[in-house]
């Protein structure tokens, strides 16, 4: 099918992006990759009368060090973001969560930032971003503001980001290579039924889990089972039960909500185990 007539912008600047959301409301919809809105409007499950491409703005597209803190531009490509030498020496875990994204054409055309806003429940990086403690900036009429990652994904498809408001930059700290990502997918889309991200760092572990439920989850029982002890195979086999502890799983065609729940304590063993042998 073909979308809707729409009309289509294409903004040099973030100022100039926010006056066009300012001025066309509810009817615009930002594109960045392209990924989710484009066949979203094909199939006219979305209609927007407005459509502002992002990628024309320069300075959205970046990784860089700043304050001992990793930048990442929105508009950074998953395959940027998996090539970068910085990434791969200063915070492995985006890179190697770049790698399981899709296929090379979707890494080389889908950014960062359109997937996080997406907030798809399936998506891979945030569980990447959750398990790094990431900070997001977002810039709108009102000026900007940062959220942390925590408190960014909010419910299925929902961020915290807000009308007129447009996601600019994800901030994470260097960690150690002792992080991983391990994903089940669904083979024809490439989507995780369930993906597991890890970091241990010191005495801190993060865990965070994508395709379980209706957003990614930081599993905090799996955490709290993982402090004040020296990290064992024994320790991490009992900590992993607790992957889908106070989650309500989602079930489709693809898979049952016990079989999500399963995979999310599989995941989570293995993707605790290969960090630690990272360590």
């Amino acid at each position: 099918m073909y979308p809707a007539q729409f009309e289509y912008f294409r903004p040099t600047t973030i100022d100039e992006a926010v006056k066009l959301l300012a001025q066309h409301g509810d009817d615009a919809k930002l594109l960045a990759g392209g990924h989710s809105l484009i066949p979203a409007m094909k199939l006219r499950l979305a209609e927007p009368k407005a459509v502002v491409d992002l990628g024309r703005i320069a300075n959205l597209s970046y990784v860089r060090e700043v304050a001992g803190r990793i930048a990442i531009g929105a508009m950074t490509t998953h395959a940027d973001i998996q090539a970068s030498a910085l990434l791969r020496a200063r915070c492995p875990l985006l890179p190697e969560t770049a790698s399981h994204i899709g296929d090379m054409q979707v890494r080389n055309k889908g950014t960062i930032g359109g997937s996080l806003a997406h907030a798809d429940p399936a998506a891979d990086w945030p569980a990447a971003i959750l398990a790094l403690d990431a900070e997001l900036d977002i810039v709108g009429p009102r000026g900007s503001r940062t959220v942390k990652a925590t408190g960014f994904f909010v419910d299925l498809l929902q961020t915290a980001i807000g009308p007129g408001e447009i996601l600019t930059e994800i901030r994470v700290p260097a960690t150690p290579r002792s992080v991983s990502y391990v994903k089940t997918e669904q083979k024809a889309s490439g989507f995780a039924l369930t993906g597991v991200a890890v970091v241990i760092d010191g005495t801190a572990v993060r865990v965070a889990i994508t395709g379980v439920a209706a957003t990614a989850y930081r599993a905090a029982a799996v955490e709290q089972a993982l402090t004040g002890a020296p990290i064992t195979a024994d320790r991490i086999a009992r900590a992993a039960t607790h992957a889908a502890d106070g989650v309500d799983a989602l079930r489709d065609i693809h898979a049952s909500a016990e079989f999500r729940a399963h995979l999310a304590q599989v995941n989570t063993g293995r993707a605790l185990t290969r960090a630690l042998e990272r360590l």
